[in-house]
């Protein structure tokens, strides 16, 4: 089955210490350089496309990739497989084929994001689906799995991560009326805790991922969300502290984790 050299597990092995050591890197370059998207666009990003078409572009390679992947290694003969990716992929439906198209308003995106998302996306999807169906020991997913305490917990820890997620979107969404171009303050949900719900969502998914497949590959995309995502949050903290002042601060909402950062 692991014919193919990128299913060599000593080139994969590299790949993930790869990826391991790129997380560090990022989260350290975005303590100096904000990413130029959403609240946080700013020149300098080079080339911009429209917001809807670049979310797309840089999500939907987790899909391909994803199914690529599936097909070559005949997904469908492994269940619990087909469970695992599952969560991948219901995310990713809904990131790169429902939630572009629920944006409002005209925004852009750079082109260099769009570019750096869609290969960090091509990368992650190849160790998550290449693990679960190339690589994994034979006895390792077997349906027995899906009672484990790793799987449930994860699971769970997911759904929740997930929940808070979509509801944190919606509020961002709602936050203008149609034609009204203010800032406002998110409110509600997560939001009564920190000021990056949605990132804390995000964060929390993967770490559900993580846990639920008990694996490296799950593990790196847990810490490159949050080496991504925790700059930026912290970024935004200071923006609306910036903007809004004592309104803002007066809530005494953490960064990105409640009761904590």
């Amino acid at each position: 089955m692991n014919s193919l050299y990128i299913f060599n597990p000593d080139f994969f092995l590299t790949v993930e210490k790869v990826m391991v050591v790129l997380a560090v890197v990022v989260f350290i370059a975005l303590q100096y350089f904000k990413a130029g998207y959403g609240y946080l666009r700013a020149k300098g990003w080079g080339p911009m496309i429209d917001n809807k078409l670049g979310w797309v572009l840089m999500e939907i390679p987790v899909l391909v990739v994803t199914l690529l992947i599936y097909v070559y290694a005949s997904g469908w003969e492994r269940l619990t497989g087909t469970v695992l990716v599952s969560f991948l992929t219901v995310h990713y439906i809904q990131r790169s084929l429902i939630y572009p198209f629920m944006m409002r308003g005209k925004s852009r995106i750079p082109v260099t994001v769009v570019l750096m998302g869609a290969v960090f996306n091509v990368i992650n999807a190849y160790l998550i689906s290449g693990w679960i169906f190339v690589l994994a020991p034979e006895d390792r997913y077997t349906l027995s799995w899906l009672c484990t305490p790793q799987f449930i917990i994860g699971a769970l820890i997911f759904i929740f991560g997930m929940v808070v997620n979509l509801h944190s979107d919606y509020i961002i969404r709602h936050l203008r009326k149609p034609g009204d171009t203010k800032h406002y303050i998110p409110r509600g949900g997560m939001f009564r805790y920190v000021s990056s719900a949605n990132y804390f969502g995000e964060i929390t998914e993967w770490f559900g991922f993580a846990i639920l497949t008990w694996s490296l590959p799950g593990a790196i995309f847990c810490i490159w969300t949050f080496a991504n995502l925790a700059p930026r949050a912290n970024s935004l903290y200071e923006k609306y502290t910036k903007e809004f002042g004592e309104e803002f601060t007066s809530l005494k909402r953490k960064r990105l984790i409640p009761f904590i950062y």
